[in-house]
């Protein structure tokens, strides 16, 4: 991945230094049972975003995560729910893209044309 300009950091506040946007992703804990990590806790404490970590980030920085949220395992609640947080509403707008995309979808596997063309 290097390649392709990617970078690898293994602390997270050298990660997002300087990012407009934090993603974060959820933790599946379904599939925590036998892999290298030995408690929520403890990845939290290597990997959670907490405010302390997020100052790393630029002063504007808006904090994404696509839910649901495993509080306190990946995100810290007073960052999920602070003034940066746009979650509530990625969420809510996901809803309606991901039927507008499964519709584009849908017309394109039919033949007609993902984008409606003007007469």
């Amino acid at each position: 991945v290097t390649e392709l300009g990617v970078k690898i950091f293994n602390h997270l506040e050298p990660g997002i230094e300087g990012a407009d946007v934090v993603m974060m992703l959820r933790l599946q804990r379904e599939r925590m049972i036998g892999a290298l990590l030995p408690s929520a806790h403890e990845y939290f404490q290597c990997y959670g975003l907490t405010e302390s970590v997020l100052s790393a980030a630029n002063e504007d920085v808006l904090v994404m995560h696509p839910g649901p949220i495993n509080r306190g395992v990946e995100i810290d609640s007073r960052v999920a729910d602070g003034p940066k947080s746009v979650i509530l509403q990625q969420v809510t707008h996901g809803i309606a893209i991901r039927m507008a995309v499964m519709s584009m979808a849908m017309r394109t596997h039919d033949g007609g044309s993902a984008i409606e063309q003007p007469n």
